[in-house]
Parts: C-alpha cells; sequence; structure tokens
C-alpha cells in the first residue's frame, strides 16, 4: 500500500457514505458531535478571555504600550480557540464519536460482505470499553508528538522543515485513529496495532492527506471510518487467497 492508496481508500470511504443514507446520518451525526463540543468549549474559554489575560497581564497605563497588549488579546483568543478546538475533538472522540465510528464500521462491512463483523468472545459492553480506552493513547500521542514538533520549531533552526513534518505526522495519526478501529474492536495489542502503522506510513500519510485540507477536512473525517474499513476488508480478502490456493 503506497501514498497514492491511502488517498484512494478515503475518497471511496467518502463516497460510499455519501451514498448510503445510514452512513450519510451518521457522518453527519459524528461532524455534529464534534461542533457542538467545540463551539461550547469555545464560548465558555473566550468567555474567560478578559480573566485568563488579566492573571498573565494587566492592562498597562502607557499609550506606548497598550498595543502590545491588544495584540497580546488577540493571540491569546486565537491560542485559546486552537486549544479548545483540539480538547473538543478529543472530549468528543471519546466520549462520543467512538460508537459512531465503530458503527459506521460495521455497516460498511455487512454492505460489503453480506455478513456481520464477527466479535471477539466478550460482551458488547466489554468490547466497547476496550475501544474507548484505545482513544487515549491512539490521540494523546500524536497531541503530544505535534506539541514536540512545535517547541522545536521555536527552538532550533529546523523550523522551516518542521513546518511541513508537523502536519504529515498530524495527518498520519488522524488516519491510523481510523484505520486503528477494526483492529481494536478485535481486540489487537496496543503494540501490535502500533508496528502495524509503523509498517505502512506512506498509506496513512496518503489516507490522512485529505484531512489537511481546510474545510473539506471536516467531510472527510466525517466518514473516513468507512474507507478504512474497506481498506481492512481488502487486506482480509488479500490475506485469504493464499489459504484457498494452498487449500486446492
Amino acid at each position: 500500500m503506497n501514498l497514492l492508496s491511502g488517498i484512494m481508500y478515503n475518497l471511496k470511504g467518502l463516497w460510499l457514505g455519501i451514498r448510503t443514507p445510514r452512513l450519510l446520518v451518521l457522518g453527519f451525526l459524528r461532524f455534529a458531535v464534534v461542533a457542538i463540543f467545540t463551539v461550547a468549549l469555545s464560548g465558555l474559554v473566550l468567555a474567560r478571555h478578559a480573566e485568563i489575560l488579566a492573571l498573565l497581564w494587566q492592562q498597562p497605563d502607557s499609550a506606548w504600550v497598550v498595543w502590545a497588549w491588544h495584540l497580546a488579546s488577540w493571540l491569546l483568543s486565537l491560542l485559546l480557540m486552537g486549544i479548545s478546538a483540539v480538547a473538543a475533538y478529543l472530549l468528543a472522540q471519546v466520549l462520543f464519536a467512538v460508537f459512531i465510528m465503530d458503527l459506521m464500521s460495521r455497516i460498511t462491512q455487512r454492505l460489503v460482505t453480506g455478513t456481520a463483523p464477527a466479535s471477539p468472545k466478550v460482551s458488547l459492553a466489554a468490547q466497547m470499553g476496550f475501544l474507548i480506552r484505545q482513544e487515549l493513547p491512539r490521540n494523546i500521542i500524536p497531541v503530544l508528538l505535534t506539541l514536540i514538533i512545535m517547541v522545536l520549531g521555536w527552538l532550533t533552526p529546523l523550523g522551516p522543515v518542521l513546518t511541513i513534518v508537523g502536519p504529515m505526522v498530524a495527518a498520519i495519526f488522524l488516519a491510523w485513529d481510523n484505520t486503528d478501529l477494526v483492529p481494536a474492536r478485535n481486540l489487537q495489542p496496543f503494540g501490535q496495532r502500533f508496528k502495524a502503522l509503523v509498517k505502512a506510513p506512506l498509506f496513512h500519510l496518503g489516507f490522512g492527506l485529505p484531512f489537511l485540507v481546510p474545510v473539506l477536512n471536516l467531510m472527510f473525517l466525517s466518514f473516513a471510518p468507512v474507507g478504512a474499513t474497506l481498506y481492512h476488508l481488502d487486506r482480509e480478502k488479500k490475506a485469504s487467497l493464499p489459504s484457498a490456493q494452498q487449500r486446492l
């Protein structure tokens, strides 16, 4: 699987999601959940904006310095909105979106194969609990890596290079958040699933590139579980061919 394959699977998932009423509703529901959390957290943080700024820097009396205070105020607003958006995505993902993503994946598999996904010998509650726990490392790791890359960009001469590397790393992990859904549902250990990501970085980069396109990324993210499930179904189909040929 290469870069182009990743892009194509994302496009296939988007097209199938738009053409299938149930997937279309779930995709927009996932978008709505993230949007509601983002607006709520952003509104809460911005409502406390003046208090936060006052803790950091009281408005100066000098007219020569007050312009810098207003500039700092705007920069703080942008920073808080960015933090709110990230926090809202993580919170929505862990609390709600993982259920929507799993349901979209199951519907996709039934549409393509005509059968329900095989489930491990555990209860549905235990399976969902495992999926929720996996959302934490899948989201914390990319956030930490992005922060490290940002700090290195500020403190080292590698800023121009890291400006390109940072979004690429984010795209890879956003893609993995979707392609890891099926293995996680099958209760595969985290280390084994992470190795699968390491072995296919170009595919995940291609799958995640559409997530970097402003505005359109919201649509691609909403239906990404569909394309990720198609990817796993094709892998399972290719893996089963040699076994069938050996039996013949």
